[in-house]
């Protein structure tokens, strides 16, 4: 079997959410959706399961920080261009997200935005350019003393 990522976030509308998630191309899976849980699959290898806090707690006793004002992670989205980049975010932003909560990422071989979903989620979303990264990488390299 591929090795698959399923994100699970706490969301306070379920509704709200499978529209957002919806609006910046995830498809939601029936199968595994209820009135407390949606999967919504991202890619073959990514999928969010968006849970009611109620049945978020059913998975840990620890407390459910408001993703507003804290943050636990920051999940990171590779795409196949910087306009696809831009697309995704733009999709956010028109669906309810809030734009760049974290620095715009422009270093030439990469480039990166941000979006939040209407919980204050972290999403960034970078594309980069692997050959020149490699190739600035090795650039900064000290050689060993001889």
């Amino acid at each position: 079997m591929t090795q698959m990522i399923f994100v699970n976030l706490p969301v306070t509308d379920l509704d709200r959410s499978i529209a957002f998630y919806t609006a910046i191309g995830a498809v939601n899976e029936p199968r595994f959706s209820d009135d407390t849980a949606a999967m919504m699959v991202l890619s073959d290898t990514i999928s969010i399961m968006l849970l009611t806090h109620k049945r978020f707690a059913d998975f840990t006793d620890r407390t459910i920080i408001d993703a507003h004002s804290q943050v636990q992670v920051l999940n990171c989205l590779s795409r196949e261009s910087r306009e696809a980049v831009d697309e995704i975010r733009q999709a956010a932003i028109a669906a309810g997200g809030t734009p760049d909560p974290t620095p715009v990422q422009e270093h030439g071989f990469m480039y990166g935005r941000s979006f939040a979903d209407p919980d204050g989620h972290i999403w960034e979303v970078m594309w980069m350019d692997m050959a020149a990264a490699e190739e600035a990488m090795a650039d900064t390299q000290t050689p060993e003393p001889v």
